[in-house]
């Protein structure tokens, strides 16, 4: 399609930042669909006024969607984002403004969940550690620290959303006792899974193996914070494959480096890339990856195709799947 050609396109829709390889598949959906594809990397909410402001869908991967960029945008009919957490978008302005802002959370389910359980199977068997003193030539047949079999342990959740249950799906069949709480979902629901409903409190109390799966939103943020790790067996460990600011990492740090808990795994960051000074890296209980939890290359081209497929229903004017607001 040469740019003459897209200079004719009844819509245009700015694809704010993104981390693909190419956006082949976007291109292909959205020029079916009569619409000009911009692709843009803004960094700032700024960035994104001054480029998209005539923009008639925004799809948007780590760019800030803030009230003003909202404001900015005159005949936007769509925002969609490449991913299920959609904590980068004021989704009170863009409801008061009328322009509904969806996500894609029907991919990476089985990835995410696959990923959360390599964390917690690797901390709960103490794999890093091992590994870590074999190489430095002691070789011993018992761990450094204490280890309960899977088959004593509690697994519980954060959330009893897609990506949760498939984790719990995941922890079942090596006989840990599965736990979750989720202040949207019935506590009769929970249970006719065999999954034992708990309290936020009791979770913290009684989790060997503690999975946050919430979104993030001001009620969420820093759930877990130094008060809640003191509440938290000495060998617990925390493994987070959901948002990064449900975490208070530096209260996490000092919780690792002073033995009040045991182990984290973390997938996720307040503020990505993680810093190199940031203490968490001093954390040798501490089993760090970098938001690669999603990725697999299915997953990789469901994004990309699910995301561009929302657009192409709000530039026609049918029923959106996945509106968040």
């Amino acid at each position: 399609m040469s740019s003459t050609e897209d200079n004719h396109k009844k819509f245009r829709v700015f694809i704010t930042d993104w981390s693909f390889d190419n956006i082949d598949v976007e291109k292909r959906l959205l020029n079916s669909a009569d619409a000009e594809v911009i692709a843009l990397q803004c960094k700032s909410a700024e960035d994104v006024i001054a480029a998209a402001s005539d923009a008639d869908g925004l799809l948007v991967q780590w760019a800030p969607i803030t009230a003003d960029v909202v404001s900015s945008l005159h005949k936007c009919r769509v925002i969609v984002r490449y991913g299920i957490g959609v904590d980068n978008i004021d989704l009170k302005a863009a409801r008061s403004r009328g322009i509904p802002v969806c996500n894609v959370p029907d991919y990476c389910i089985d990835e995410v969940a696959d990923h959360t359980m390599a964390l917690a199977l690797c901390l709960a068997r103490q794999v890093p550690s091992v590994d870590r003193r074999l190489r430095e030539g002691v070789w011993k047949l018992i761990p450094d620290r204490r280890m309960s079999a899977c088959r004593e342990m509690t697994f519980a959740c954060v959330g009893y959303g897609r990506i949760a249950r498939a984790v719990l799906q995941r922890a079942r069949p090596f006989k840990f006792r599965l736990a979750t709480y989720d202040p949207y979902v019935s506590r009769s629901e929970v249970e006719a899974d065999g999954v034992v409903w708990m309290s936020l409190e009791d979770l913290f109390v009684e989790a060997d193996v503690l999975s946050l799966h919430s979104p993030l939103t001001e009620g969420t943020k820093h759930m877990v914070n130094a008060a809640r790790l003191r509440c938290m067996k000495k060998s617990a460990i925390l493994v987070n494959t959901a948002r990064g600011g449900l975490i208070d990492t530096h209260a996490l740090a000092v919780a690792l480096r002073e033995g009040i808990i045991a182990h984290a795994g973390l997938d996720v960051f307040e503020e990505e890339p993680l810093s190199r000074e940031h203490p968490l890296f001093s954390c040798k209980n501490a089993l760090l990856t970098s938001h690669v939890a999603w990725y697999s290359e299915a997953s990789l081209r469901n994004i990309q195709e699910l995301a561009a497929f929302e657009v192409v229903r709000a530039l026609r004017g049918e029923p959106l799947k996945s509106r968040v607001n």
